[in-house]
């Protein structure tokens, strides 16, 4: 019989929400503005890196702005856009949501978006979706490194093995796999390949609890065959 994870964590751009288009035209104009050129080749290296890496980045490209006026501003046009255009959920993000809510799963969002934009986020779900929010001004280091997901789960009171992460980025997958939880990639912008998710998923939609369950057991079987 497959085994609900103690808890499923979420990253939120580009897994839980498709905001990434909101980045990526946030980024042009701003490298634009100070004379730089921006492709969209260059915009696909910040998916899934801490915010204040990209600002580095869009510091090589020329933007001549401190690293915390750089995402300040980028933060506050992707708000403006959650706002104007609503919030894109990825198909399937919600009802997959609601079936572990309702299964009983303990839920966090880990992502390195500011904590004011996760919560105006989480804030438009209408129903209680999660436990609690690790943002990229909480993490001690942003993803790639496991710090965000090892807070979350010391937070939520559960070990990283009894967990599933679900990410879109190999920055991503590759700090929750780092923290030790079964990691889930469903790719988005970017090919997740070789990355070392435990299973790839095209799409949340149609997924429920019994799939996160069913991945779950699988690796630790797996893991319990190999010891």
């Amino acid at each position: 019989m497959n085994q609900l994870p103690a808890a499923v964590l979420w990253d939120m751009d580009g897994t839980l929400v498709d905001t990434e288009p909101y980045w990526m035209a946030a980024e042009g104009p701003l490298v634009a503005s100070h004379g730089g050129t921006w492709t969209h080749e260059q915009a696909l290296r910040l998916v899934g890196l801490g915010l204040e890496d990209a600002a580095r980045i869009l510091q090589d490209a020329g933007v001549r702005m401190g690293v915390h006026d750089i995402v300040d501003r980028l933060t506050g046009e992707v708000m403006t856009s959650l706002a104007v255009d609503g919030v894109p959920f990825r198909p399937g993000a919600r009802e997959l949501l609601e079936s572990l809510r309702a299964a009983g799963v303990k839920t966090a969002l880990v992502t390195m978006s500011l904590r004011r934009m996760a919560r105006t986020v989480v804030d438009l779900i209408d129903f209680d979706a999660f436990d609690l929010i690790v943002a990229g001004d909480d993490a001690t280091r942003p993803k790639p490194f496991p710090d965000s997901y090892l807070q979350a789960c010391e937070l939520l009171g559960v070990a990283p093995s009894q967990s599933v992460a679900i990410e879109d980025s190999p920055n991503g997958l590759r700090a929750a796999l780092a923290s030790g939880a079964v990691s889930i990639g469903v790719p988005l912008m970017v090919s997740l390949t070789g990355v070392g998710a435990h299973t790839l998923w095209p799409t949340l939609a149609g997924r429920t609890a019994e799939d996160i369950a069913a991945v779950y057991t699988a690796h630790r079987d797996h893991q319990v065959g190999e010891a």
